[in-house]
């Protein structure tokens, strides 16, 4: 019979691998930076990435910035009818999308679609020796195949944010210019004036820039530590969605909190 193995020594089990990984994925990171010019040196190979990563994410990233914006229009004004500022609608919608749910819902949904194929495109290379191939033919495989699918979610997932945010903001005019009736001047005026650049927009650009810096790695990462076979490429995909999800989130309050703390 195999030894049974306490709860408290399966506790520390589980703590010293997850410090393992963590310092294994910091020196991942580390040896992604250090090759990203050679791999800049071939920029078909990162635009390709971000052809793959960023433009054939774009109809989810879209469609659902639209409808996001449609809820949010709907429901945005039904709250502000108690009070009589339902003219307040665009102000509304802009800033919870700039500042939380297009950065949030887009990094999620980017690490969903691209983040999750990432991780099944370098696990199953992985697993049919391709990276080992590589190494017998003097070829970094971090260079040649990691770096590239890198950067490319590091520069696509800001881009694929300020698109669903845009979008968002289309779905609130529709849903509340449109069809319920809020005066169109008001809508955008008011929006305009209440929404800044700095504190608003550039926040979320740069919450955005740091998931999509998160999800890459996290999604890099898993595919090349995956193990080598059918049901180790399957896990590794499910450890990058929940992993992704879980830091987007946390990240989130951490970049929430030093944002509010710079403007009071």
């Amino acid at each position: 019979m195999p030894e049974r193995i306490d709860p408290l020594r399966r506790l520390g089990r589980g703590m010293v691998n997850g410090v393992w990984r963590l310092g294994f994925a910091s020196r991942f990171l580390f040896a992604i930076l250090m090759f990203s010019g050679a791999s800049f040196r071939r920029l078909h190979l990162t635009l390709r990435e971000v052809f793959v990563s960023g433009v054939l994410s774009l109809l989810i990233i879209l469609v659902s910035g639209l409808f996001v914006g449609l809820v949010l229009g709907l429901q945005g004004y039904e709250t502000l009818q108690r009070y009589g500022s339902t003219e307040a609608l665009g102000v509304l919608v802009a800033l919870s999308l700039t500042r939380e749910l297009g950065p949030v819902v887009a990094a999620l949904l980017f690490a969903s679609r691209a983040g999750s194929s990432v991780t099944a495109e370098i696990g199953l290379m992985k697993a049919t020796e391709q990276l080992k191939a590589m190494d017998m033919m003097a070829v970094n495989p971090i260079a040649r195949v990691v770096a590239p699918r890198f950067w490319g979610g590091v520069i696509s997932m800001p881009l694929l944010a300020a698109l669903f945010s845009a979008m968002g903001v289309l779905g609130g005019w529709l849903i509340g210019v449109v069809f319920i009736g809020v005066d169109d001047g008001a809508f955008w005026s008011q929006m305009q004036a209440s929404v800044d650049f700095r504190y608003d927009v550039w926040n979320g650009v740069v919450k955005s820039f740091v998931f999509g810096v998160a999800v890459s790695l996290i999604a890099v990462f898993e595919g090349y530590d995956s193990v080598p076979t059918a049901e180790g490429v399957s896990r590794a995909i499910t450890r990058t969605v929940v992993t992704s999800a879980l830091a987007i989130l946390a990240l989130d309050f951490v970049l929430t909190s030093f944002m509010f703390r710079g403007t009071s």
